[in-house]
């Protein structure tokens, strides 16, 4: 197994590797696509707020069987959207690369066939998925199985390596393209972005120190840092908030904060109460500005935490990052892709845009070893020292906000959520209005014993789609060798306390003394076609017992015509045709499968349940639950 598969993704991670296709890529090649990726994904990535940590490619070199490639892993927390936005950007990579090919996984493995398993073909499973999903020029591709291994299952020879799975990819890329659902599947989670991006920020007016503002002025995504240090504060942090040395509350400012919607949902949620000692202070509930403040005074704590655990590293060690060749042409390709929008140097929107693309370079481009990682915290503080703060034109500037976002979608009512289930399952109630308008009992019916009919395996039940496939088929002859492989053909090797427990029946029906008689002897040889008839005669028995009981009545019988050939039947095979046979009318199954079925689906009131859930997943759709309840026997005359 490859180092590469060894090394487990940690939790809320995801990992992403792209590889040169034709599986030769050299140092050089590779450094350069990196570069190349950094500055033709700039304008998207310098404005996104990333929840822990940021996408960021590096050169890995070879090691073993895996070759040199591209690859990295980021941490997204709580915000699951991040992990989707990388399998965005690592299609588009190869969309704008077509030389490179890029495989994604995190803790849960192959998460975009989990993201498609309604459509996956029955040979993939999670043992021999390694290596074999790979985006490509922009498409999913998906390695099959070899003939030979289809044929022999052998858990060592179906996985790749990732050279073999490159060679055959760069060979073979239209022959292993995914199917149309699994592609549609996954594009659809993806679906959205770049636009997306704008729709998850979330901007609210908050109450802050002048230092604060001046240091998210430089650095917007350092929010993300503050709200994760508020988050998951322990004792020990909140300590280090009694006296407040960093952050001040005398010279605090209105300001209006970018969030994603994520961390302003994290903020929010969060009940704390300031120590007295920390001087921050909040206004009644009542006030209008309360959100404002609160807002603030816990994004401030979160600010004094980082601060609290630097470690005062010197301001230079911003500068050496930002002024290297690699800076210089990363500023030069920039401005070639018009990323300052024709602003004048020194403008207000080119210094916030400046600003970004530095953000965005510290974060995100490879720097040379001999660079140390800043924390949050040094960044903060090194800022502080080169930042100059007006406190007079930040309240200035306070004086005419724009307005805050609406925060009523934190508020989810049961219809807002019965409108997303809708709409996330959109495509599978689209194909089955139809269905739903024109559903047939007897498909009910159909579908339920064909799910019974089907023989399933370790790995559990199968679930017959729909009732258009082809119809379970008993081949007598097939079953009857099973039986004699598993009984045998000897009476010998049958189970000797099966054949005691025989000895002990004793029926007191005289039609029936021959065949006990003929059950008694042991040592006589007995072919699979009796034990059959044997089995047939204790159901006959069973029934006769039964009949003169209530049990019967509580099922549907069918009507005598169609009784009346069984009826001939038994007549002609000698059987007692009197009153004791009458009561023995066939039993309609399709009649009280569907009554159950009906009754126990008007019990779930409209919610999920056993019914609607095997039949959903076998392509059947009841209509709403008011056209069922009350109207079992309505629908039983439908049956009929």
């Amino acid at each position: 197994m490859e180092a590469i598969r060894k090394a487990a993704v940690p939790e809320d991670a995801v990992r992403y590797c792209l590889f040169a296709a034709t599986g030769s890529g050299g140092e050089a090649l590779l450094r350069r696509c990196a570069e190349g990726v950094a500055v033709r994904f700039a304008p998207l990535l310098a404005t996104y707020i990333w929840q822990r940590q940021p996408f960021r490619l590096r050169y890995v070199p070879p090691r073993g069987e895996i070759p040199a490639h591209l690859g990295g892993t980021t941490l997204f927390g709580d915000n699951v959207e991040d992990e989707w936005f990388i399998v965005y950007l690592v299609r588009e990579i190869t969309r704008e690369f077509p030389g490179l090919a890029a495989r994604i996984d995190d803790n849960d493995g192959e998460f975009l066939l989990i993201e498609a398993a309604d459509f996956l073909p029955k040979w993939l499973n999670p043992e021999n998925s390694d290596n074999r999903v790979f985006f490509y020029k922009g498409e999913l591709h998906i390695i099959p199985l070899s003939e030979s291994q289809e044929k022999e299952y052998n858990p060592s020879a179906d996985n790749l390596t990732i050279s073999q799975a490159l060679t055959l990819l760069s060979n073979h890329s239209e022959e292993f393209l995914a199917a149309e659902p699994i592609r549609t599947a996954v594009y659809k989670r993806i679906s959205g972005y770049p636009e997306k991006i704008q729709a998850s920020f979330h901007q609210a007016h908050c109450y802050l120190p002048a230092g604060i503002v001046a240091v998210l002025r430089q650095r917007p995504s350092l929010v993300a840092a503050a709200v994760q240090a508020f988050y998951l504060r322990d004792p020990v942090d909140l300590r280090a908030c009694r006296p407040f040395k960093t952050f001040r509350p005398e010279e605090r400012v209105m300001t209006i904060v970018t969030f994603t919607k994520c961390l302003y949902a994290q903020l929010v949620q969060q009940k704390f109460v300031p120590d007295r000692r920390s001087g921050y202070t909040l206004p009644l509930p009542s006030h209008p500005q309360f959100k404002a403040y609160e807002l603030g005074m816990k994004l401030a704590h979160g600010f004094e935490i980082l601060c609290s655990k630097c470690n005062k590293v010197s301001p230079d060690s911003k500068r050496n990052v930002l002024s290297g060749p690699l800076w210089e042409r990363f500023l030069s390709s920039l401005k070639e892709k018009n990323y300052f929008k024709g602003q004048m140097e020194g403008s207000a929107k080119y210094s916030e845009l400046l600003h970004m693309a530095e953000d965005y370079f510290q974060q995100s481009v490879p720097k040379p070893e001999s660079c140390v990682e800043v924390s949050p915290g040094d960044e903060i503080l090194t800022l502080l020292q080169t930042t100059t703060i007006d406190l007079k034109e930040l309240e200035r500037e306070a004086a005419c906000l724009p307005p805050e976002d609406d925060d009523s979608w934190l508020e989810l009512t049961p219809d807002d959520l019965d409108q997303m289930l809708k709409e996330a399952g959109s495509e599978s109630l689209q194909s089955s209005n139809e269905e739903e308008q024109k559903y047939d009992l007897e498909t009910v019916a159909e579908s339920m014993k064909a799910f019974v009919s089907k023989v399933s395996t370790h790995e559990g039940a199968e679930m017959p789609w729909s009732s258009d496939d082809s119809h379970v088929t008993f081949d007598v002859d097939a079953f009857t060798k099973a039986l004699d492989r598993i009984l045998g053909a000897d009476s010998e090797e049958l189970d000797s306390d099966d054949l005691d427990e025989e000895e002990q029946f004793d029926f007191s029906d005289e039609d029936d003394e021959d065949f006990d008689a003929e059950n008694q002897k042991p040592d006589q040889e007995v072919s699979p076609n009796e034990l059959i008839g044997s089995l047939k005669s204790y159901m006959n028995e069973m029934d006769r017992e039964l009949a003169h009981t209530n049990v019967g009545k509580s099922f549907t019988t069918q009507k005598k015509g169609a009784s009346s050939v069984k009826a001939a039947k038994c007549e002609s095979t000698g059987h007692d045709s009197g009153a004791e046979d009458t009561e023995l009318t066939p039993v309609d199954v399709d009649m009280n499968l569907v009554a159950n079925l009906l009754e126990s689906y008007s019990a779930q009131s409209g919610l999920a349940g056993p019914t609607s859930n095997i039949l959903q997943s076998m392509g059947v759709y009841l209509p709403e639950n008011a056209d069922c309840t009350g109207s079992v026997e309505q629908q039983k005359k439908r049956l009929s």
